[in-house]
């Protein structure tokens, strides 16, 4: 699928906020506004964006569906955020209108829980997914969001990220050299709660980057030997694990989840990374670009280099 790479989004413009998922906190939402605006950009509120309820949803399916719809639709705006994560977008999964959706290519910035709509709008129209900061999970926070890579994604420069952002090096490749291939990934449990589906994620033969937060080593490893039963790890060149926050078990050794990781993924022969802070995290949120090709290297220093914009510039 060639990619169907949207606009550049330059400082001045507007972006459509909408929350496919839950709810926020209004107060989050305010900071995330006047953040934005901080930066040059501005914020179109979705019509139901600050909805509470039914459920831990922000609004119904029929609302949110429209305000995604509206949001590439707009023609006053030039990219697409969500408010958060949290848990809901699936049920858009197969009311997505790719017809108007690839008439109105746009960046679309999420994580999380929009996993699973991110991927599927690349796999199925070739739309790049920027896995990045939201609005009330980031942007309202002093530290949240890794402006550098924010502003390369925006504008189509390249970048790259290493130990500054977190990186480090877990296994290096079996074979010299660094791995290269098309950037693909996002929340380990969502893509693990797809597989069966119509909406099964493509990971084989790609670069994949896997976070998540709050699951214990054990769960790590589950859904790592779900992946890999499945079939999803063929011709994987290389895999970046995120930051895991709170991904530990009380009492236990604090290197756990590293040795779980290189258990599950025994005789892996592509470079194992982890620790890059994009998705879940700390602080200072790096955008990545899905979709693209990158580079993997972990001989020496390690580094993830995006190769090729995911906008026109």
């Amino acid at each position: 699928m060639p990619l169907l790479k949207p606009p550049a989004v330059a400082p001045g413009e507007s972006l459509s906020v909408i929350a496919p998922a839950s709810f926020a906190q209004d107060d989050r939402v305010r900071g995330g506004v006047e953040a934005l605006r901080s930066l040059g950009l501005s914020a179109s509120m979705g019509r139901h964006s600050l909805e509470r309820g039914p459920l831990f949803f922000a609004g119904t399916r029929a609302q949110r569906e429209a305000d995604f719809h509206d949001a590439f639709a707009n023609s006053e705006t030039n990219a697409v955020m969500a408010v958060r994560g949290g848990y809901g977008s699936n049920y858009l999964l197969d009311g997505l209108d790719f017809t108007l959706l690839k008439r109105h290519p746009k960046a679309f910035f999420a994580y999380s829980d929009l996993t699973g709509v991110q991927l599927h709008l690349l796999d199925k129209i070739g739309l790049p997914a920027f896995h990045g900061p939201m609005l009330a999970a980031d942007f309202y926070l002093t530290d949240g969001v890794h402006h550098d890579s924010l502003r390369a994604a925006l504008s189509g420069e390249p970048y790259s990220v290493g130990d500054a952002e977190g990186l480090r090096v877990l296994k290096p490749a079996a074979r010299a050299g660094a791995a290269q291939g098309t950037l693909y990934g996002g929340c380990l449990s969502i893509l693990v709660s797809l597989l069966g589906t119509p909406w099964e994620p493509h990971t084989e033969g790609n670069l994949l980057f896997l976070e998540d937060t709050g699951a214990k080593p054990y769960q790590i490893d589950r859904m790592l030997w779900q992946l890999r039963t499945a079939g999803k790890l063929k011709d994987v060149r290389g895999i970046v694990f995120g930051e895991m926050v709170n991904c530990s078990s009380p009492g236990a050794a604090p290197d756990l989840l590293e040795h779980s990781i290189l258990s599950a993924l025994q005789g892996f022969e592509g470079p194992i990374a982890i620790g890059l802070r994009s998705g879940h995290v700390s602080r200072a949120n790096v955008t990545l670009t899905f979709g693209v090709e990158a580079e993997l290297n972990c001989a020496g220093e390690p580094r993830l280099s995006l190769l090729e914009p995911a906008v026109i510039p």
